[in-house]
């Protein structure tokens, strides 16, 4: 059965539900000019928090210096395979000293990325490798980027065992997305879940539990299809909840307060 996906947004929203970004570079300069109003629309459309993940670390003193601005900002660490040629080796020494000292909700964004152009695939692997093994020692949960690799991250994942974390942007099967959530794993669901063409994705939503399902952005990234070509922003997360209930026969609020305890508790967020 063919399922049609339309979305608005409700200024009532605020009144009843909370939502958490659970994966937003709001520390992008293309923020830089209308942030303090972007927080004020994502506050009155119901989003409450935002997790914002490292990319390199040249970037990781100003995503302190943003997150620090208010507590409802949360900082993770991390090295992003999109940028490998930027990633050094002493970068992985100065990550164990930011998570020992900043205390981040998470560790990321990391994983593999081989769909980019000249990937080094044995370099991403190695750095992802590192950055699991940080995880597991200060017991952090992962932000995972994985695209056209999630049988080499679920590989990783249990090779080390005991992990958590959410694997960013999730576009696997029905039966990755089961082998993730055996491991500890949720799956991070942004706009790509408001497209009619998202038939993949889409069963997999109406199949896993909700207990397991994160809300994201990845603003300035990937709007929503209403939002499509638009620098996509936090405030637009109430789309997406209204995409996941409506493929789950849910309501908006109770969709909203299972993502919303899934995000407290994975990243300890009150």
């Amino acid at each position: 059965m063919a399922i049609m996906l339309r979305y608005t947004l409700s200024a009532q929203m605020s009144f009843y539900m909370r939502l958490i970004d659970t994966h937003c570079h709001f520390d992008h300069p293309l923020f830089d000019a209308d942030r303090d109003e972007l927080v004020q629309s994502m506050n009155a459309s119901g989003v409450s928090d935002v997790i914002f993940p490292a990319t390199t670390a040249a970037g990781w003193g100003r995503l302190r210096d943003i997150t620090h601005t208010s507590a409802h900002f949360h900082a993770s660490y991390g090295l992003h395979p999109m940028f490998v040629t930027q990633h050094q080796d002493k970068h992985i020494a100065q990550l164990r000293q930011w998570l020992e000292h900043e205390r981040p909700v998470a560790v990321g964004e990391c994983g593999l990325d081989f769909f980019i152009a000249d990937p080094d695939k044995q370099r991403q692997i190695s750095l992802f490798e590192q950055h699991i093994h940080l995880a597991h020692e200060f017991d952090l949960p992962l932000i995972i980027h994985a695209r056209k690799s999630l049988d080499e991250v679920l590989k990783h994942i249990r090779k080390v065992g005991s992990l958590r974390g959410v694997i960013h942007s999730f576009s696997g099967s029905q039966q990755q997305a089961e082998q993730l959530i055996d491991q500890g794993f949720y799956l991070g669901i942004g706009g790509t879940a408001t497209y009619d063409r998202a038939k993949r994705l889409h069963k997999v939503i109406m199949n896993v539990p909700p207990e397991r399902i994160l809300l994201e952005t990845d603003a300035p990234d990937q709007p929503d299809s209403q939002w499509r070509g638009k620098r996509n922003e936090p405030g637009r997360l109430p789309v997406i909840a209204k995409a996941v209930a409506a493929l789950t026969g849910s309501s908006i609020e109770a969709i909203a307060k299972t993502t919303t305890d899934n995000a407290q508790r994975l990243f300890g967020i009150a």
